[in-house]
């Protein structure tokens, strides 16, 4: 369900490297060359080429293009050429720290990631920073909003599919939800280690079961005291949990047509998701607002970062 688009032919890292090295030298950084050949290589591709260049140059090919670009069109090309788990590290790094703090940011990566790849960047975040990420989320949060993310960044959820869903454990943690949020308990032990520890497809039986029982999803009943960070918290987790397109579509939609684009949640969203679930994305976007989602981003952003952002969608030239 990915956008990416690779050429039929991929080139060898080694020429992809050369070409690369190519576009650094001389007077002006030829931005368009690095487009054309990051923008087009899955994970693997890009990981190697990194390998490569470091062996062929002994420089580090994301150092390189730290100093040879910038604004938004750098922090794109910059997340895009991380490995898929650095990347995730580096951006719960990022929403910890007190200029870009951004709790949502590490409910979307926990609550969206496959668990396996979850666990992967927690190592990363180990390795590169010499701290957990479990410790630095209880450092950086209190009261409510720590008692729901401990929990949730420390989880290594068994990912289950629809085959092995509970029914009975489904009908009475249904029950046990509706009880707690009808009495506005939302920090609620019991309702915490449902959506903590429950693999996704068990949650999205439960919640399909409350839906069915009680007449209405359990983001509505939650919908009054919407203003409540927490609260907006645990419909976050819970919509990352069951329908991430619905999730990201949300995010893009409010990225864009906020007066002054929200570029980091513009390039977090397309960097992570072009190689996920993309098309899904797209689909829900159009659905919900009528227009395509690249020319939505075409019309709201220029230059070497619009097409950065439409190649990653698809809709470069290989």
């Amino acid at each position: 369900m990915a956008s990416l688009r690779t050429p039929a032919t991929i080139p060898l890292p080694e020429e992809d490297s050369e070409q690369l090295h190519k576009a650094f030298k001389g007077w002006g950084t030829n931005e368009g060359m690095i487009i054309s050949i990051l923008a087009h290589r899955n994970a693997t591709q890009r990981s190697f080429i990194r390998a490569v260049y470091a062996a062929n140059y002994n420089k580090d090919l994301l150092k390189e293009l730290d100093k040879e670009l910038s604004g938004d069109f750098e922090r794109a090309v910059m997340l895009w050429t991380l490995d898929p788990t650095e990347r995730d590290a580096y951006l719960a790094k990022e929403s910890t720290q007190m200029f870009t703090k951004n709790i949502w940011v590490l409910v979307e990566i926990a609550c969206t990631r496959p668990a396996l790849e979850f666990f992967k960047a927690k190592q990363a975040y180990q390795a590169r920073y010499r701290t957990s990420l479990e410790e630095d989320v209880s450092y950086h949060t209190s009261g409510d909003v720590r008692k729901l993310l401990v929990p949730l960044v420390s989880s290594f959820r068994y990912d289950g599919n629809a085959d092995e869903v509970n029914v009975k454990v489904a009908r009475s943690e249904a029950k046990t939800l509706h009880k707690k949020i009808s009495e506005k308990a939302y920090t609620d032990e019991d309702l915490i280690r449902i959506l903590t520890t429950r693999s996704k497809a068990q949650i999205n039986a439960t919640l399909n079961r409350f839906k069915d029982k009680f007449g209405s999803s359990i983001t509505k009943f939650l919908k009054e005291d919407s203003n409540d960070e927490y609260v907006q918290l645990l419909k976050t987790a819970i919509k990352c949990l069951t329908c991430p397109e619905k999730y990201f579509e949300k995010v893009l939609r409010r990225a864009i047509v906020k007066v002054g684009t929200d570029e980091w949640a513009l390039t977090r969203v397309v960097t992570t998701r072009a190689e996920v679930d993309m098309e899904r994305i797209k689909e829900e976007y159009l659905r919900r607002n009528s227009v395509p989602l690249d020319r939505a981003i075409a019309n709201d952003t220029s230059g070497d970062y619009k097409d950065m952002l439409l190649a990653l969608l698809g809709h470069g030239h290989a």
